[in-house]
């Protein structure tokens, strides 16, 4: 089993939960509406200030090991919908679970 964290400009989440639910039969999931940051390329920061008022969202899902690619892929293909939006998705093993 392997977890994907997902960051993603707020304007992408319903495209973010189509990936994982209508594209890849992934139904649980943990989400966070208003997550502020950086990326560490290009991106402006996502504040939520007046100055820099818009805001990142993110996704925690825990899927199969063969799951992983085909959603990273997706992910990408929407990332490159936008230059002004990101996504950015980070993979981790999972030891164990009940």
């Amino acid at each position: 089993m392997k977890s994907i964290f997902i960051v993603f400009d707020q304007g992408f989440y319903h495209q973010v939960l189509e990936i994982l639910y209508i594209n890849h039969h992934v139904r649980g999931f943990t989400s966070w509406e208003r997550v502020l940051g950086r990326g560490s390329k290009t991106g402006e920061p996502h504040y939520g200030t007046h100055a820099w008022p818009s805001l990142n969202g993110a996704i925690l899902t825990v899927v199969p090991d063969e799951k992983v690619k085909p959603i990273l892929e997706d992910l990408k293909a929407l990332d490159a919908t936008s230059d002004v939006m990101g996504i950015r998705a980070f993979v981790w093993n999972i030891e164990d679970g009940m």
